[in-house]
This record gives C-alpha cells, sequence and structure tokens, in this order.
C-alpha cells in the first residue's frame, strides 16, 4: 500500500520538477506569455511571463497514472476528465496566446466542450461504473442522499461549478497551485482509507503540483493557464464523484466556491445598479490586493483555510 501512495507522489513530483527547465524555456521561446489587467499595477511587471505550464501538470499526472491504469482502472474515469477538461483548456490558452486571438475559445465554445465532457463521464458513471450517484452527507455517520434522476442534472452543476471555481482561483501565483494540492492531499487520504482505488491518481496529482509549485510560487516563472486549471478542476470533481463524495467539495472547495460567486455577485450587482460593484474587483482573491494583502499573503491565508476546511471535512467523513 505504501508504494502505492508514495512512489505515484515522488514519480509525478520528479517529472514536474524536470519538466520545468524544459518546458518554460519553450514556452518563453514561442512567446505564449500572460497579458495582466490594467487595473491591477503590482501585476503589470508580470506581462509576458510564460502560461500553459498546465502542460508540466497535465503530462506528470498521465504519465504517472499510465504505471498504474492496469491494476487501478478506477483511475480510468478521472484521467478523462483531468486530460479532457485539460484539452478544453489548452484550446483556448492555445488561440488566446499563441494565435493572439483576445478571447480564447467564444464562451458558447468552451461551455459546448465542457458540457460534452461531462455528458461522458456521466453517461460511465450511471451505466459503467457501479458507483451509485448517491451521495455521502457530511457528519452523517455513513447517510447517504439519493436525489434519484435528479442526481444527474446536479452532477452537471458540480462539474461545471467546480471546474470554472478551480479557473477563477487561478489568478496569484501560487494559489490553484496550493489550495489544489491541499485539496487533492485530503482525496488522497481518503481514497487510501477506504481503498477508493483511486490513490496512485490523487497522490499523481500531489506530486505533479508540488513540483509546478517549484516554479509557480512567487514570484512565478510560469502560470498554469486554463490548461492546468480546468484539468485540476475536472480532477477533483471527478475524484469526488468516484468516492460518493461531491457534497465535501463545498467543504474542501469552498475557495473555489467562494471565487466563483464572487464573480457572479459582481457581474449581477453591477448590471443591476448600472455600474456599482460590491468587491474592488472580482475574483475576490483580487478584492484582497486592491485592499493591502500581498499576493503571498492571500495564497497563504487561502491555503491555510483550504487545509483546516480538508480537517473538518476527514472529521465529516
Amino acid at each position: 500500500m505504501k508504494y502505492d501512495v508514495v512512489i505515484p507522489v515522488m514519480i509525478a513530483f520528479a517529472i514536474s520538477a524536470v519538466l520545468g527547465p524544459i518546458v518554460i524555456p519553450f514556452l518563453r521561446r514561442l512567446k505564449v506569455g500572460q497579458t495582466e489587467r490594467k487595473e491591477l499595477e503590482s501585476h503589470l511587471k508580470k506581462n509576458g511571463t510564460p502560461t500553459m505550464g498546465g502542460l508540466m501538470i497535465l503530462a506528470s499526472i498521465v504519465i504517472t497514472s499510465l504505471f498504474y491504469v492496469k491494476d487501478y482502472p478506477k483511475i480510468i474515469p478521472i484521467l478523462f476528465m483531468t486530460v479532457g477538461f485539460g484539452i478544453i483548456g489548452f484550446l483556448d490558452d492555445y488561440l488566446k496566446v499563441v494565435l493572439r486571438r483576445s478571447d480564447g475559445l467564444l464562451p458558447w465554445q468552451k461551455m459546448l466542450g465542457q458540457i460534452l465532457v461531462t455528458t461522458v463521464f456521466a453517461v460511465y458513471m450511471v451505466r459503467y461504473s457501479g458507483i451509485s450517484l448517491t451521495m455521502l452527507i457530511p457528519f452523517s455517520n455513513g447517510l447517504y442522499l439519493n436525489l434519484g434522476w435528479f442526481a444527474i442534472p446536479l452532477l452537471y452543476v458540480a462539474v461545471i461549478g467546480t471546474v470554472n471555481g478551480v479557473n477563477f482561483t487561478d489568478g496569484l501565483d501560487g494559489l490553484a497551485s496550493s489550495v489544489t494540492v491541499i485539496v487533492a492531499t485530503f482525496f488522497s487520504v481518503v481514497a487510501i482509507g477506504t481503498n477508493a482505488g483511486i490513490e496512485p491518481i490523487t497522490c499523481a496529482v500531489v506530486g505533479a503540483l508540488l513540483g509546478f509549485l517549484l516554479f509557480n510560487v512567487y514570484p512565478a516563472s510560469v502560470f498554469m493557464g486554463d490548461t492546468g486549471s480546468l484539468a485540476l478542476g475536472g480532477f477533483v470533481v471527478a475524484a469526488a464523484y468516484m468516492m460518493q463524495m461531491p457534497l465535501f467539495i463545498i467543504i474542501v472547495g469552498l475557495i473555489y466556491l467562494v471565487e466563483v460567486l464572487s464573480v457572479i455577485i459582481q457581474v449581477t450587482y453591477f448590471k443591476k445598479t448600472g455600474g456599482k460593484r460590491i468587491f474592488r474587483m472580482a475574483p475576490i482573491h483580487h478584492h484582497f490586493e486592491l485592499g493591502g494583502w500581498s499576493e503571498t499573503r492571500v495564497v497563504a491565508v487561502f491555503s491555510i483555510v483550504t487545509a483546516l476546511l480538508c480537517m473538518l471535512a476527514l472529521l465529516a467523513s
């Protein structure tokens, strides 16, 4: 068992760490640089920092998972969701930073892609996985919520909400990486404790993100881009569903939820009031930045909150 836990972390970390000095200069030569918002003066120095570093994360997860896929078939749907959403993110990044199409994928194209990937996952869960869509209720001592067929539309909401929540969280050096490595650690602990059969991929994500953080902590030399953030969102929600724990995303992924809600609230209020704002800027991590917090402080606080919430979720499971 210990080999199935430690070795995937080490393999994925090594791959990610080795890929950094190879991929980052390559991305720099391609001129796939980030463009920062003008309202954030402290971020303007980041203009031109290579993005699409999520390719390092994806490669690490995929290569590591291939060593275990024969003995752990339950990692396949999680790998599919990680890669599926990663491809959508890659196309978006490629159009934006390589082909210089400022909007990347059009909103309807991105949503269509997300719905298609989610549909394949939903069909697999219902027809082939042998895993019920009943959901473990936190703090219930093992009670499960059975929503019948309503569980399917809820799956779409959970998947698309989580994926875009992780995407919105990716806005500061090391933020999405730090928060998600803690969430992946939580899923690894639960997977090991319950013999869920998915621990090689959850541990691979931990290793891949630790390796990526070598280059992504402040001041970042590479950003993950949508390639990484959408892939990680797909991983989080797929891992939760494979362990019948989607309700726990609300606890361990509260930062993702707050990030996406801050954008929805800001945009809605802005439109309703003809230009007024609730937050200084959305997503909410920028609100704290404009309030005087440093990037490293925001990342530290959000990570600590996530770690505490993951401990709470362990008590709730």
